[in-house]
């Protein structure tokens, strides 16, 4: 590091488990950047008063992981468009006299579905996305934006997932319903995409207990877990012949619009940077 270093990072409780500092690594050393980005473990009750410390340290920004993507919407002088319709941020910028929320989970798993399958592949089909968080918010507007005839949100506490629909009805075009997850027998048989956006199976967690038997033999299962790379929802539909995506096509293309906020060079997700990365969680 040298005074000209940009010094970026990851806030987040704990931030141990994050892959963003391999990741933003990977392109430092790619691009010959002087920058450094650090993990920055903070409890939530610490948010406010550790976003005051890395501006006045001097950081460009961070990007903001669980638990804290509500905290930083909500702390910012100024919003892009994609975290005001989520009420959630991933990425801070800190300006001179302000810090800029931006989301860009949403852009990362349209980017990643789009990679994987192509702009066409999802416009007319039924969607269904499992969690009512954040990551099931920006689940629901990266699929809108492919022109879906529909996108159920299911959720293990109905109201949650009523709640995410009634927040962005004006938002999404396709036609939006939400039920508990006991609706999936319902709905299973004719759903083409699926998005799983809870924690469930993170880490050795207790999976999400979904028949995928149930979709057509075409679907499409997308997990947002990327540790382990192979969830128990993905093992299943391994086994069944279906179509898979795994978490860490999401992480990458979010991280794209982050790297260049922060450093001023727009990166590529590659085969490299993958490899990189499962290195990482080998490890």
């Amino acid at each position: 590091m040298s005074r000209h270093t940009r010094v970026a990072g990851i806030v987040g409780w704990p931030a141990r488990h994050s892959l963003s500092p391999r990741l933003h690594g990977f392109w430092l050393r790619e691009h010959r950047v002087d920058g450094a980005y650090i993990p920055l473990p903070v409890r939530v009750t610490d948010f406010s008063a550790a976003l005051a410390g890395f501006r006045a340290a001097g950081l460009a920004g961070v990007n903001v992981t669980i638990p804290h993507k509500h905290a930083a919407y909500a702390i910012a002088q100024r919003c892009d468009e994609a975290s005001r319709i989520a009420g959630a941020a991933n990425l801070l910028l800190f300006r001179e006299d302000e810090i800029e929320a931006r989301n860009t989970d949403i852009a990362g798993l349209q980017a990643s579905l789009v990679a994987e399958c192509g702009p066409d592949a999802f416009r007319g089909i039924r969607v269904v996305v499992l969690g009512a968080g954040g990551a099931a918010r920006a689940a629901v507007l990266a699929c809108d934006a492919l022109k879906p005839a529909e996108i159920f949100v299911l959720n293990r506490t109905e109201r949650r997932a009523a709640t995410v629909v009634h927040n962005l009805d004006g938002f999404v075009s396709a036609k939006s319903a939400s039920g508990g997850l006991e609706m999936w027998d319902e709905v299973g048989p004719t759903t083409s995409l699926v998005i799983h956006a809870t924690s469930a199976g993170m880490d050795g967690t207790a999976p999400l207990a979904l028949d995928l038997c149930l979709l057509p033999a075409d679907a499409l299962v997308c997990d947002l877990v990327y540790r382990p790379l192979e969830t128990p929802l993905l093992a299943q539909a391994r086994h069944l012949g279906l179509r898979r995506i795994d978490g860490l096509g999401m992480l990458m293309h979010q991280a794209v619009p982050a790297f260049e906020a922060f450093y001023g060079i727009r990166p590529g997700v590659t085969e490299g940077l993958r490899a990189e990365l499962e290195q990482a969680l080998r490890e």
